[in-house]
């Protein structure tokens, strides 16, 4: 079920991460996309490690309230393996050939691409075009996965009331949200942009250009960190430690004890990060600085991390150019938007 064509109708974006489970619907709407519906549910510690779903039952759990509370129109679901358990491949065959022709021709040579036995894998291609030199040669895109990881993640939507119509891979559905980024922060696509998409336990330093992530660099620093902190320094069990860092209500030292600190090292990596790019692959110069993820609101970041890189940097929000249902709280959909990317990556398939 590694399906990387789109589909015409309604389609729900499920992003499942180490700390949530995020739900974005997305409709067509004229030549454009409408957010009908979308849900953040909190996942307990452990539930996911590394995008992997290790306890089922509590993935399905929450699940089932996001879906409960987004009020879905549509049950049409698609969900992402992670890209490190993707395996992609950039191949050239003959124009000539059909889609059966090249399904054959990648199973026949699958040894050359696929490091398992082939009735273990799932794998889809799309065509990208001529060749840009060989005019007898087309472009093609394959992507592959292991069966089993299709199959924990279908039969935990299913589980919870959706139909997996689709498994994605998580990098090519955050490059499908970037898309709309790069014309909002890069004068219409042309500029080279860096996403900072900060989760619970990466920092994760992409380079975007043309609309395809180019560089990618994961630093091992999240919110965790920061959770963890607040928990140390006053005494607050991890739980309602991350509610604090939440809700607010914490001493009137938080903000220079534990949030300033955790800012300034979580800059640090971003800084190691950009002069890494600049020094080993930085053919084309970044100016811009789109921040995503749980972390990327923290009050002072976005300002402290313009002084010190002397770079713009903006909150991502994948949706300034879609229409939004009424029924939505247009505020609540912003301050979340910047966690929201992969999941809207995912529900964008909608559109043809």
């Amino acid at each position: 079920m590694l399906r990387l064509n789109r589909s015409s109708r309604g389609m729900v974006g499920v992003d499942i991460t180490s700390a949530t489970v995020k739900l974005i619907e997305l409709e067509r709407h004229g030549s454009g996309l409408r957010v009908d519906s979308y849900a953040v549910r909190p996942l307990q510690e452990g539930a996911v490690v590394e995008r992997r779903i290790r306890d089922k039952s509590e993935v399905v759990d929450a699940l089932r309230r996001a879906v409960e509370h987004g009020n879905l129109k549509s049950r049409r679901a698609v969900v992402a393996v992670p890209t490190a358990a993707a395996i992609t491949r950039h191949l050239s065959l003959p124009a000539a050939l059909s889609d059966d022709d090249i399904e054959a021709r990648i199973q026949m040579e699958s040894e050359k691409y696929v490091p398992f036995p082939l009735n273990e894998v799932a794998f889809d291609f799309q065509r990208l075009g001529r060749h840009p030199r060989y005019d007898d040669q087309q472009e093609i895109l394959l992507a592959a996965c292991r069966l089993q990881d299709i199959d924990t993640l279908t039969s935990t939507l299913e589980a919870a009331g959706l139909e997996a119509v689709a498994v994605d891979v998580e990098g090519f559905a955050l490059e499908r949200a970037c898309r709309a980024l790069q014309t909002q922060y890069a004068g219409g696509g042309d500029e080279t942009i860096a996403l900072v998409d900060i989760g619970a336990n990466l920092c994760a330093f992409h380079v975007i250009r043309a609309g395809r992530i180019v560089y990618s660099r994961d630093n091992l620093y999240g919110g965790r960190q920061l959770t963890n902190a607040i928990s140390k320094r006053y005494g607050l069990s991890f739980e309602a430690a991350g509610r604090a860092k939440k809700r607010g209500g914490l001493p009137d030292d938080y903000r220079q004890s534990v949030l300033m600190p955790f800012i300034d090292t979580l800059i640090q990596h971003i800084g190691r990060s950009l002069q890494l790019y600049s020094t080993t692959a930085g053919q084309q110069e970044i100016r811009h600085l789109v921040l995503a993820g749980g972390s990327s609101a923290l009050p002072g970041f976005a300002e402290r991390l313009r002084a010190q890189s002397g770079l713009e940097a903006t909150l991502a929000n994948p949706f300034t150019q879609m229409r939004i249902s009424s029924r939505l709280d247009v505020g609540a959909l912003a301050a979340d938007a910047p966690a929201m990317l992969t999941a809207c990556g995912l529900a964008m398939r909608v559109q043809s």
